[in-house]
């Protein structure tokens, strides 16, 4: 019931702030409630109090005694929305797929069904000796991605 109504609440705000969008809600059996949101352009931390004030506002705590913690997704958090694949574009990222293969690229385009990955990579020469510097791509169908994460570059 509790679940429902922060479900309710949240649509709400994010159609108010459309640039948001929910990435995870959760409440334990004491009433923690989590909310894990992202945004098109990322997510402040006035962000964060919005929502986080929409929804406290909203729930009564002499009905329903709960705690509220409203979160942006942590820089090691997998990709899990399509939205976030799009703020994404040009970053590199780690892709596990559901046939156990690895894939590090540049996300170069995010289209309805999937992924396109862009690298280089050295191979031998096709005549002669040495290696020489090619650019690969792949296309990732959203179906085929087990695990998707945005590698950090210092």
């Amino acid at each position: 019931m509790l679940k429902e109504r922060v479900e309710e609440l949240l649509t709400g705000v994010f159609a108010e702030h459309k640039s948001l969008f929910l990435i995870d809600l959760s409440v334990s059996p004491d009433n923690k409630i989590k909310v894990i949101i992202d945004g098109d352009a990322g997510v402040s931390l006035d962000d964060c109090i919005l929502v986080s004030r929409h929804v406290e506002h909203q729930l009564d705590r002499d009905e329903t005694d709960f705690s509220l913690e409203v979160t942006s997704p942590g820089a090691t958090e997998p990709v899990v929305h399509r939205r976030q694949y799009r703020k994404n574009t040009g970053r590199k990222l780690k892709v596990k797929t559901t046939s156990g293969e690895t894939v590090e690229g540049k996300l170069t385009e995010v289209t309805e069904e999937g992924i396109k990955l862009q690298w280089k990579q050295r191979e031998p020469k096709p005549v002669g000796k040495g290696k020489v510097t090619v650019t690969r791509e792949k296309e990732i169908p959203f179906t085929d991605i087990a695990e998707a994460k945005v590698m950090i570059i210092f």
